[in-house]
């Protein structure tokens, strides 16, 4: 035997180690909606079902907290998606509020961060599109966007109530994946694991951020 014992969803959910107890193994499965509790002991074993329900579902999740808490182990999240992380930001405004619309001073954040970086998950096949869409969904944040039949792909028109063209004819939205600003639309850019995203209102047609015209 080895000097740990493991509590594991097989569907990834959740992974448990702890130090071992006079407990040889503790097994947790879910198959068909249906988890199954199993301790082997020195002496054989017992299965308990458990149904789908919401009691069942927080007995069993308060047991392998306390189990794990007993012997000293850790929860940690597994959940099999993908990460990104995604930044929001409009600084370059700071230096232009003077050409600002009027009465959207307000709306620009102090430090211009509307969104500090936040990780994200995500599934295979995901575009920068639909993780910004997600994230700012779930921040409740407004973000507004529209499909161009030319580019074939959605286009950015405002984040945080700041459209293109709240600060001068050269403004607009822009993004990056990992420090490259890509030549075409969002929802055309498909996300890999550990991708950094950053979305940055230019006040200068991408001069002002750092993008570099023709830059892929």
């Amino acid at each position: 035997m080895s000097d740990s014992i493991s509590l594991v969803f097989t569907e990834g959910n959740i992974r448990v180690h702890a130090a071992e107890t006079d407990m040889r193994a503790i097994i947790l499965t879910r198959s068909g909606g249906v988890k199954k509790f199993v301790v082997l002991g020195g002496k054989g074993f017992s299965s308990v079902r458990i149904s789908p329900n919401p009691i069942s579902e927080r007995i069993l999740d308060c047991l392998l907290l306390l189990l794990c808490t007993a012997c000293g182990g850790q929860v940690q999240e597994d959940d099999g998606a993908l990460h990104c992380t995604v930044t929001i930001e409009c600084s370059t405004v700071l230096e232009h509020m003077d050409d600002l619309k009027p009465g959207k001073a307000d709306i620009v954040p102090p430090d211009g961060v509307l969104l500090p970086e936040t990780t994200v998950s995500f599934s295979e096949g995901d575009t920068v599109f639909d993780v910004l869409q997600r994230v700012c969904r779930a921040q409740g944040l407004h973000m507004e966007s529209t499909w161009t039949p030319a580019y074939n792909s959605a286009y950015i028109e405002g984040i945080g109530n700041l459209y293109e063209f709240d600060c001068g004819e050269l403004s607009g939205w822009m993004y990056s994946v990992n420090g490259v600003w890509p030549d075409y639309g969002c929802s055309g850019y498909t996300l890999h694991d550990g991708d950094t995203v950053v979305w940055s209102y230019t006040c200068d047609l991408g001069r002002d951020v750092g993008a570099q015209q023709g830059e892929p």
